[in-house]
């Protein structure tokens, strides 16, 4: 039963734990961290480490989306960012960099804004994922639940093979009088390449975004210290119980359907690997980073991060920040070797020592290890 606690005479609120409220039991057994697969699989493709990118320009550009795919995880482009509006993109965001510095983070979400007034060019799409698809790695975009059923053919036709529908917060089932609502349902089955869909932060939501026939569920609004949707909305998504939440909806789903699997992807409250470990324990399938990304010498950023909401034209919800420690390579801050002792670099070595010290091999496993609560 949810734990509820009074707030105030007849109004009750649920206990809810973010991930650094919880922590990883030891069990009786250990391995050898050379015994450990930190493979995952969604539909028929297959990843070496539980990553998926959070679709920002920040962090992802097409050959950043190549060099993810070449170290094991899910280079995610976002279909309606800068790389799909503009030809120099690169040039633009030396730009921003420079702008943070000189003028602070509202004057950059400003630029952002008006960068993103451009109209979407469908031959500009067409050639970032050619340069995705070429070099041979699984290529995913990332579309809003707005713009999705335009965009979707033609970033099909381009070459992806999964599409991300993600949001904020995305709804099974939503109510407008201005114009036809995205109809999950019949959109997914209207694809032949696997759909993912979030955020949620519900067991509910969770649930209903499953019987839409996605193949894998978003869990979080990838919360972190660029992110202000708490400020602007009032929303937040403990993300330790979110994940639990949806994970229990997985198991529900995969009985009522007699075996159909739908993967959950923690997107948000992350910042070391000990949260990844955390997320996975929770009962993620794999994770959606960001900001931990950015400080990658390779991240198109340039040493800033900020996600998609920070475009947004009447109600930003995302600050342009600068990343405290930068230029680090990506296979380093994979897979390390490390000398920083917070937990910020070498993410899934640090997740497959996580998982030989409590004793489990494969990433299903884990999700059962034990837990306790911060007092």
């Amino acid at each position: 039963m949810p734990d509820l606690v009074d707030i105030g005479m007849g109004r009750t609120a649920r206990r809810a734990y973010g991930f650094d409220d919880v922590h990883i039991v030891p069990s009786r057994r250990t391995r050898s961290s050379r015994e450990i697969s930190t493979a995952w699989q969604i539909d028929a493709y297959r990843f070496e480490i539980p990553l998926v990118t959070h679709p920002t320009d920040a962090i992802v550009s097409p050959a950043m989306a190549v060099r993810i795919g070449q170290l094991g995880g899910l280079g995610v482009l976002n279909a309606e960012g800068l790389w799909a509006r503009h030809a120099c993109v690169d040039k633009l965001l030396v730009q921003l960099a420079s702008v943070v510095g000189e003028a602070g983070e509202t004057a950059a979400v400003r630029l952002l804004q008006q960068w993103h007034a451009a109209p979407i060019r469908p031959e500009l799409l067409t050639e970032a994922i050619g340069q995705m698809a070429q070099a041979g790695v699984t290529v995913a975009a990332r579309v809003s639940p707005q713009h999705a059923r335009d965009l979707a053919p033609g970033l099909v036709a381009a070459g992806v093979e999964i599409l991300v529908v993600q949001g904020t917060i995305v709804s099974a089932q939503h109510v407008s009088r201005d114009c036809e609502p995205l109809n999950l349902v019949e959109f997914i089955a209207s694809l032949d390449v696997p759909v993912i869909a979030g955020g949620v932060g519900d067991y509910r939501t969770a649930l209903h975004l499953m019987r839409t026939g996605a193949a894998g569920v978003i869990v979080g609004h990838g919360a972190g210290a660029s992110t202000s949707t708490g400020e602007v909305l009032g929303i937040g998504v403990p993300m330790a119980t979110a994940v639990a939440d949806a994970a229990a909806a997985r198991r529900d789903y995969l009985d009522e359907t007699g075996g159909r699997y739908v993967h959950v992807i923690a997107d948000g409250g992350m910042r070391t690997s000990g949260d990844i470990a955390k997320a996975i324990a929770c009962g993620a399938d794999a994770v959606m980073l960001g900001e931990p990304l950015a400080a990658a010498a390779e991240a198109p950023g340039n040493g800033c991060y900020w996600t998609a909401a920070a475009a947004h034209p009447s109600l930003p919800r995302s600050q342009v920040t600068k990343v405290p420690e930068s230029a680090i390579g990506i296979d380093t801050l994979l897979f390390g070797p490390s000398s920083d002792p917070r937990g910020t670099v070498n993410l899934f070595g640090a997740l497959r020592r996580a998982m030989a010290k409590t004793g489990y091999s494969e990433l299903k496993e884990f999700q059962k290890v034990g837990l306790t609560i911060r007092s």
